[in-house]
């Protein structure tokens, strides 16, 4: 009987693969999704939303964005793990978060062995912004407010585990500064408490908070960045004030489910990283203080194994949970 079975199995197999390999062929032959585990309006979401257009315009196929922001993108994540693994959905992911959920030991995928990378796509910069009668006049200001004032300072994040959390609870360690995060669907409804003082302050990506910056409708105190932006050129970054120490993973990248033929994954890098030269595309990431990146699927895998390891130490740093 087993060895029956077993020749069954072996022809199952074998049936796959000859599949496998016949998609790979004609790959793609229909649409393709991207999830984002986040509300549309953020960084992940714009970019992501960039990125489809650029590639579908290469390969004739039309690309569509869907967006489940719950559960801090684990949802996003799960469905992409449990795919058919043939390239029709793609996740659009930051690195930190997509580890630090795992890390909290309630994710319903394994951010590893969960999917076959693609490549990585842009870092993004991140700003400390506070609403325009804000008493702080710099980070230093805000966290001693949070140092005296009883239950110290709300902080708005779009989302739990990601980049701007992070850094944002790693600098507030750093100065000893009580903080209570407030984690959103995304950068867009997160700014929209910010800008309100709903919150003491938020930390978002120029992408979400250039806007607001540039129309004085939101002040920025610090940036997280190698150097200083030019279009706020009085903001300094972390390690100008101090806190140069405090980073965290900043990268976001494009992964299909593990299984997924390796002639696909080649295919999907090449279109990724070809849109990642246009020049439109280009022109709209650098407005927004957004630095592109690409990767072999390799060095995407290995980054993603480091980060794992990295924010496993962290949650337990920070004490993170889900809420």
């Amino acid at each position: 009987m087993w060895g029956v079975v077993r020749v069954g199995l072996t022809v199952a197999v074998l049936a796959c693969t000859g599949l496998s390999a016949a998609r790979s062929d004609d790959f793609p032959s229909k649409p393709i999704t991207i999830m984002v585990g986040l509300a549309p309006g953020g960084i992940t979401d714009v970019t992501a939303r960039l990125y489809a257009e650029a590639v579908s315009r290469s390969i004739g196929q039309r690309i569509t964005i869907e967006n489940r922001p719950a559960a801090a993108g684990a949802l996003a994540a799960a469905a992409v793990q449990n795919a058919p693994p043939d390239g029709t959905m793609l996740l659009v992911f930051s690195g930190s978060q997509h580890a630090t959920v795992a890390a909290m030991g309630s994710a319903p995928y394994d951010p590893v062995k969960g999917f076959s990378f693609i490549t990585l796509l842009f870092n993004s910069v991140v700003a400390f912004v506070v609403p325009p009668d804000s008493p702080a006049a710099t980070l230093e200001a805000l966290f001693e407010l949070g140092r005296k004032r009883a239950g110290g300072l709300s902080m708005g994040t779009p989302g739990l585990g990601s980049p701007s959390h992070l850094l944002g609870a790693r600098v507030a360690l750093a100065a000893k500064a009580p903080l209570q995060s407030i984690h959103y669907r995304g950068g867009a409804p997160m700014m929209a408490d910010v800008l309100t003082g709903r919150v003491d302050f938020g930390v978002a990506t120029l992408s979400t908070s250039r806007t607001f910056l540039m129309d004085n409708k939101l002040r920025a105190l610090a940036l997280d960045g190698e150097t200083r932006w030019s279009g706020l050129p009085d903001v300094p970054i972390l390690a100008e004030i101090g806190y140069g120490n405090e980073k965290v993973a900043n990268w976001f990248g494009v992964a299909a489910p593990a299984g997924t033929p390796p002639a696909i994954v080649q295919k999907l890098r090449e279109e990724f990283v070809k849109a990642s030269r246009d020049p439109e595309l280009q022109k709209r990431l650098a407005e927004n203080g957004t630095l592109i990146a690409t990767s072999t699927s390799e060095e995407m895998r290995a980054l993603m194994v480091e980060e794992v390891a990295a924010m496993d130490g962290l949650v337990k740093t920070l004490g993170l949970r889900q809420q």
